[in-house]
């Protein structure tokens, strides 16, 4: 049977099967066994069986389970009141004031979490209900949220990131440095657009401060900002823990999340919410989470090996050399297909569902394995903030009670702010390569 109409097939079969409820994990596996099936393969549970193994059993990947169980760990503590009450101050001079709490508390949180969904429920849970208290504009606080909510995904460490580089087979620690530059841009990108709203909004209502406060705000002396800070050095020394280690070659990704799970337990003691029944809790949440992700994996990694059997991925890879494409009219084909893809499904998803096709056309393009995670993680972050399926908008719906399309308008300017990203590191691919050029130096 043609190649082509295999794929169709199995494109169609995937399709059907994801929209009718299944499983992420068995769609993949049983679209593996039906393409297996169709080129007579007979040898399909010896493949299932040595797949399952080699993709459960890479090292790598125990940094996956020690990292959510880490963001678990700190979604339970008193960890973005601190950040609230720490940034607070220091912000309060700038145009938006408070809005920016939500932009750098996520971009904190980001970096002990992991996880984007994590980052905006729990950072929206404390800054959403204080920011309407004080009266700043709703539509503004719910967009600064969905929008920074997405770092989880880019900011180390971040567990979308290991999924790829696990997938991909390159350096989870080179990943996570080429991910620091881009987060650090898009939060001063957040912040430059949330001043530039405020100006316009204060100077069009004729007021000498911006418009989104109407509500008194507390005044803050010199002292009382010095006091702030000490409230985010514990997690700064987290932080720099975490990643520190992994930068200087001091630790793997996987003994510096174990250094984060210590470090977590540790601040969540030194903040007064460390409780047995929150640390059985944090290990229930982790071993559910990881598990999922390990089913997920192993559905990825069948898929791979079935997709080399039947050939696909090289039929596609000759035919994009046929076609003669640039790499970037390719990187701009790849951002429509993943901002759509990623409409339908969420962003771990997205990535498993689709390495084991587009990566040989990646990488007969000569397009840089670890730049190539950066932007699929930006465009995924895109997606979080897409309807119908846009993950963070769900979280921000069960937030506040809003209309899921309310949301999303809030958070549009924030998807044209990753999508400027996503040009940036294709116009500048040092920002992504960078401190991965510094550590493998």
């Amino acid at each position: 049977m043609d190649i082509i109409v295999i794929g169709a097939i199995l494109f169609i079969c995937m399709i059907l099967m994801l929209t009718s409820g299944v499983w992420v994990a068995l769609t993949l596996t049983g679209v593996s066994i039906i393409g297996l099936s169709m080129i007579g393969n007979d040898s399909i549970g010896l493949l299932l069986g040595t797949s399952s193994w080699s993709a459960m059993t890479s090292w790598s990947l125990t940094a996956l389970p020690l990292f959510i169980w880490m963001g678990e760990i700190l979604f339970r503590t008193r960890l973005s009141q601190d950040l609230f009450e720490g940034l607070a101050p220091i912000l309060s001079k700038l145009p938006g004031k408070l809005l920016h709490v939500n932009i750098l508390s996520c971009g904190i949180f980001a970096a002990v979490s992991g996880s984007s969904a994590a980052t905006a429920a729990t950072i929206g849970r404390m800054t959403l209900p204080e920011l309407k208290k004080r009266g700043y504009d709703d539509f503004m606080a719910i967009g600064t949220l969905a929008g920074s909510g997405t770092l989880g995904l880019l900011i180390p460490p971040s567990i979308i990131l290991i999924v790829y580089g696990v997938s991909a087979e390159v350096s989870i620690a080179r990943l996570f440095l080429a991910g620091a530059l881009p987060g650090l841009v898009l939060i001063v990108m957040f912040m430059g657009y949330t001043i530039i709203w405020s100006l316009v909004k204060g100077k069009s209502a004729g007021k000498s401060e911006s418009i989104e406060q109407t509500a008194p705000e507390p005044e803050y002396s010199f002292k009382d900002k010095l006091l702030a800070l000490k409230k985010l050095i514990p997690i700064i020394i987290l932080i720099g823990g975490v990643l520190g280690s992994i930068y200087q070659g001091v630790a793997t990704p996987t003994e510096a999340a174990a250094i984060g799970v210590a470090g977590s337990i540790l601040l969540s003691a030194l903040l007064g919410s460390f409780s047995f029944k929150g640390l059985i809790d944090s290990i229930e949440g982790a071993v559910k989470n990881s598990c999922m992700l390990g089913l997920i994996l192993i559905g990825a990694h069948f898929l791979t090996l079935a997709m080399g059997f039947i050939g696909i991925p090289n039929a596609l890879a000759q035919w994009i050399a046929s076609l003669g494409l640039t790499p970037i009219e390719l990187i701009i084909y790849l951002t429509v297909f993943f901002v759509i893809m990623g409409c339908f499904l969420d962003g771990i998803s997205v990535i498993v569902l689709t390495t084991s096709v587009v990566l040989p056309m990646v990488t007969q393009a000569n397009i840089d394995l670890i730049w190539f995670g950066i932007f699929l993680v930006l465009v995924v972050e895109m997606s979080q903030i897409t309807p119908p399926v846009g993950f963070n908008l769900f979280v921000i719906q069960a937030l506040t009670g809003k209309n899921i399309l309310y949301i999303a308008k809030a958070a549009l300017p924030f998807f044209f702010m990753i999508g400027s990203a996503i040009v940036l590191i294709t116009a500048y691919p040092s920002l992504a390569l960078y401190l991965p050029g510094l550590m493998s130096s």
